[in-house]
């Protein structure tokens, strides 16, 4: 019997409302940026925008040198970088801060995290995240490079690094900001003449396109792009009972940290409760203490935990806050050690008992995935793997959909070594973390777009399957359950799990929820000990064309008695006698016509036969003497190719629909003895599949044709046999032109 897995899902509340959806909008394109699918989209880079930036220094000497500011052309100070729905109700004007006050300086006597007061956007997330980067010098610096000021070598343009994805990316901005009656309008510092926040907050919403893309979001992902860490989140209502010490934990070892209180409604987003807190709003975790009381109790010490409002205020009202009596209840000298830690009003504190009580979720950005129960530190491997869900091919959705989940990018995991001091010594294991993080979805909002809920799930490699790169089929995951997945899917940019497995070799599938999901991924894999992970089936090869060339190195076959001929092949022959001319050549229009009249022979295929185009490719793939004509004989090698290949269309064509789904094209591709990677089925399904992700009979014998065709032509100019061909324009025009 099937297997029935439960998966679970959730859903991650933002931070402060984000934009709705609009009308319309359901499938959204896919951004190109870091695309895998270079060699279609790289044919097209000299029409895209053909200015493109120099690098920092490059761009600010040479502005310095011609005595001019620089003006940013790709963020320009106008509404396309402000808003994408609808218009903000303020009239502002872009200006510098040379135009704002006297002084203007980038950062004063540090930065600190009293340099962050948010404005009239609603991007707490994002700079709760930046008040934990004030806490860590080194990781403030990567992000803000401090070489930067209003004075020296001063020409109207700032800089700062993001992690995205994989890699560290420089964001060139000029420092026109927005403003209103002098006065800035969205994140600025309590200094009326500190611009480092101010300029750090545009330079973000260059990243994602415009300010609004900023507005509503979860901490844990500026955390991300400020450190290239790992996040882990935590649901309070399920938190682990040694939570504060994972906190604790966290701190020491420079993590960021941030937590909120979910909004039940969008009603209830940013609306205030009973004891002052504010509901769907962020909030910064800047320190955690222990204290003695006074008086001896049952519990001796009490625990506090330091948190940051964004505002720049304080709104608690109950326990520890400024003025509440729980400080007569510490030494005065814990009381004055605490007092000395808050810097300034926007910062309180509270219990720990009552931090778990009032706040629903903690994000936690780890520099390493370090466990932060464990006090050993470890040194980790990192495999990165790029991919993407494309509709119809391999966007299979989770395992609640069986019929497609197996259909997902698969990557291979082996791991060959156990921990060097696993906590059981008798359960030998492998400590890996898995990571699986969406891309461009915030900066495609302009387009509709919405984080996808996604997941993942990891399942061990039979013995017999250990080292080959096949691409796991249906039944497989009918009839075995996972070794690991994550808790739950959840439409946050990342998920992220901590597993321990016995070395072997395994297969992680991530995926998004549904199925027809369309987007990019990375999936991050990080091991204590020697690890791989790559994607399944990365050879491409024709098994017809590897078995002829074996042939051709044994010598050629002995000459064979011709049969008697079939009745089927003397009814097409009467067919394309009849149809021919004198020359006894057929062209495509001919072909079509002969075609159309053996289909009709066959009752059980409901076609309408095949277009002129493919016919035109079927002449392209069968006519060796270069005439654009086919003989009789070349005829009927092209009849027992289709032959063979109708065979495979009607085992797929379940429903007698004359159609298969594009997700079985793998499958069929396979049977047909082509091996391809799945950024070859991903561009067959958009090339021949429709809009109800079905392929029919012509698309598919077209596709096969052009397959067979390409795979001939490459090792016909292959002469050295080592996969690789050179071509001059001529030759290269004359085969693409005629494929």
């Amino acid at each position: 019997m099937a297997l029935v897995e439960e998966t679970s899902v959730k859903v991650a509340l933002e931070t402060e409302a984000s934009p709705d959806v609009p009308e319309g909008k359901t499938d959204y394109p896919f951004t190109a940026s870091n695309s895998i699918y270079t060699a279609i989209l790289s044919r097209n880079e000299a029409v895209k925008d053909a200015k493109r930036l120099k690098n920092f220094l490059e761009l600010r000497d040479k502005y310095v040198h011609k005595k001019v500011l620089f003006e940013d052309p790709l963020f320009p100070p106008n509404d396309s970088s402000l808003w994408y729905s609808s218009k903000f109700p303020i009239e502002f004007e872009w200006k510098r801060p040379t135009e704002i006050c006297d002084n203007p300086q980038f950062i004063i006597d540090g930065a600190s995290r009293t340099d962050i007061c948010q404005g009239e956007l609603g991007d707490c997330w994002l700079l709760a995240a930046i008040a934990c980067l004030t806490l860590n010098d080194k990781l403030l610096y990567r992000v803000i490079p401090s070489d930067q000021s209003f004075t020296e070598n001063y020409a109207g343009i700032f800089h700062f690094q993001f992690w995205r994805y994989g890699e560290w990316v420089d964001v060139v901005v000029d420092d026109r900001i927005p403003t209103s009656n002098n006065q800035l309008v969205f994140t600025k510092s309590f200094r009326k003449n500190e611009f480092w926040s101010a300029l750090l907050e545009k330079a973000y919403a260059k990243l994602h396109g415009s300010y609004e893309a900023l507005k509503g979001g979860n901490t844990l992902e500026a955390m991300e792009d400020f450190t290239g860490g790992v996040t882990e989140f935590f649901e309070m209502s399920e938190a682990p009972k040694e939570l504060y010490k994972i906190m604790k934990k966290a701190l020491e070892r420079g993590s960021l940290m941030g937590c909120s209180i979910d909004a039940l409604l969008p009603s209830h987003c940013e609306t205030e409760t009973a004891n002052g807190l504010v509901r769907g709003h962020a909030y910064s975790i800047t320190a955690l203490e222990e204290c003695d009381k006074l008086k001896v109790t049952k519990d001796t010490k009490i625990r506090l935990v330091q948190m940051r409002n964004p505002w720049g205020m304080v709104l608690w009202k109950g326990p520890w806050n400024a003025k509440s009596k729980e400080w007569s209840t510490i030494s005065s000298s814990d009381k004055a050690r605490l007092k000395k830690k808050t810097v300034e009003t926007s910062e309180t504190w509270i219990s720990f008992e009552d931090f778990k009580k009032n706040f629903t979720k903690l994000e936690i950005c780890n520099l390493t995935p370090d466990t932060l129960l464990d006090d050993r530190s470890h040194s980790w491997t990192v495999a990165v793997n790029e991919g993407r869900w494309v509709r119809g091919s391999s966007a299979g959705g989770c395992r609640n959909f069986p019929d497609t989940f197996w259909t997902n990018p698969q990557y291979r995991m082996r791991l060959y070594e156990e921990d060097d001091d696993p906590d059981d010594p008798e359960h030998v294991a492998c400590t890996v973390m898995v990571a699986l993080m969406q891309k461009g979805r915030r900066k495609d909002r302009s387009k509709g777009a919405k984080l996808y809920t996604i997941g993942f799930s990891i399942y061990e490699v039979p013995k017999e399957m250990i080292g080959s790169q096949q691409h796991l089929q249906k039944d497989f995951f009918l009839y075995n359950a996972s070794k690991a997945k994550c808790k739950s899917y959840i439409n946050l940019r990342e998920v992220s799990e901590r597993f321990c497995l016995p070395p072997g070799e395994y297969v992680i599938i991530p995926s998004t929820f549904d199925p027809h999901e369309e987007g990019e991924f990375i999936l991050r894999v990080f091991s204590e000990k020697n690890s791989t992970s790559e994607e399944t089936e990365n050879t491409i090869r024709s098994d017809h064309i590897e078995q002829g060339k074996n042939r051709t190195k044994k010598g050629k076959p002995k000459p064979q008695q011709p049969d008697e001929e079939s009745g089927e092949h003397k009814m097409f022959r009467a067919i394309y006698q009849q149809i021919a001319g004198e020359d006894m050549q057929i062209c495509a229009n001919e072909l079509k016509v002969v075609m159309k009249r053996v289909l009709e022979k066959h009752n059980d295929m409901k076609t309408d036969g095949f277009s002129l185009e493919s016919c035109r490719s079927m002449i392209a793939l069968m006519d060796t003497d270069g005439t654009g004509k086919l003989n009789l004989q070349e005829f009927k090698h092209l009849w027992s190719k289709i032959k063979a290949w109708q065979l495979i269309f009607k085992k797929y064509d379940k429903d007698k629909s004359s159609t298969i789904s594009s997700f079985e094209m793998r499958n069929a591709v396979n049977d047909a003895g082509f091996r391809l990677n799945n950024q070859l089925y991903d561009i067959i399904t958009m090339r021949y599949a429709d809009e109800h992700l079905n392929i029919d009979f012509d698309s598919f014998i077209c596709c096969f044709v052009r397959l067979e065709g390409m795979f001939r032509t490459f090792h016909a100019f292959d002469k050295n046999g080592d996969g690789t061909i050179k071509l001059n324009v001529l030759e290269w025009l004359q085969l693409t032109m005629y494929a």
